[in-house]
């Protein structure tokens, strides 16, 4: 009895450092995130403009937003930004990462420069392609060779984001493929070579052994890269300032320039709320959506 006594107060005292050690973390996180969130959505239900105190005004800065045509524009731009992005992200990062994973000759150096963009500063990512996609730019003279006549990327209503998708796509390509690659350590080489004796194909074996147990990845790849896609707006801010015309304005840039040029905060909070809400369903649907496509054996 007496070393049961003992041995709860040693879990007990266990917990309590735990708890001392996490405290710093955890009151940051409070300061930082929980208590802001909690302000945008009590703020969203206000009408504040930085200079003078916030008066409620209930749901009207929701029924504003939707009867915004900006609004539904940005969101449009958004979720178009968004699939197109992240579609392209997980399907080149997939065959990439199966030829990064075959015994290359300086496969570690090319498993580098594939990862070097993502740790490279976006800022200076954006700023180096728009000089790409200047009119007279790299992309336009390549193209000028061959015989085609580039448009004029950034400041074409139908070409500006495209050309966005591509430079935020290479740029974070190397984060989905080092998932993948990590995923594909875990798929036991027996199946492998078991399949090669069967005198399956190597289109064959990835398709029917590698693609179906990197669903794991692919899912986690898929997740973190959609909410991540959702929220980008640096690019928007250095290569378009999301014209023209709102063209490549999505809602993080939206809640940028309606809270921080038009100082509408209330406005922007609601704003800032409807996004919180995107990435929630999405993030949502997709996790009992996985039920139907990720291996779990």
């Amino acid at each position: 009895m007496k070393s049961k006594v003992s041995y709860t107060r040693l879990m007990k005292s266990e917990a309590l450092y735990g708890y001392i050690f996490i405290a710093p973390n955890l009151i940051l996180y409070a300061i930082f995130f929980i208590f802001p969130a909690l302000m945008t959505f009590v703020l969203s239900f206000t009408s504040f403009d930085l200079f003078s105190p916030p008066s409620f005004v209930g749901t009207a800065q929701y029924v504003r937003l939707f009867n915004d045509p900006l609004f539904h524009k940005a969101l449009l731009n958004t979720l178009y930004f968004a699939l197109a992005r992240t579609t392209l992200t997980i399907v080149i990062a997939f065959w990439l990462a199966l030829l990064l994973n075959r015994k290359l000759f300086g496969r570690a150096l090319f498993r580098t420069m594939h990862f070097l963009p993502y740790v490279s500063l976006l800022s200076a990512v954006a700023l180096v392609w728009t000089w790409l996609f200047a009119t007279d730019g790299l992309i336009n003279t390549v193209l000028g060779k061959i015989g085609i006549k580039g448009p004029m990327w950034l400041t074409s209503k139908i070409w500006a984001m495209p050309a966005i998708i591509v430079m935020s796509t290479w740029k974070d390509l190397g984060y989905s493929i080092l998932i993948f690659l990590a995923g594909f350590q875990t798929i036991p080489s027996e199946l492998y070579e078991a399949a090669m004796v069967d005198g399956a194909n190597w289109f064959q074996r990835v398709r029917n052994i590698t693609l179906p147990l990197s669903t794991p990845a692919i899912f986690f790849a898929v997740v973190t890269t959609l909410i991540g896609t959702l929220q980008d707006f640096d690019q928007f801010y250095f290569m378009t300032k999301g014209g023209p015309a709102y063209a490549t304005t999505t809602l993080s840039y939206y809640i940028y320039e309606v809270g921080f040029k038009w100082f509408k905060m209330g406005y922007a909070c609601a704003a800032s709320v409807i996004l919180f809400l995107l990435v929630f369903l999405f993030t949502l649907i997709q996790w009992y959506a996985r039920r139907r496509w990720v291996f779990e054996g």
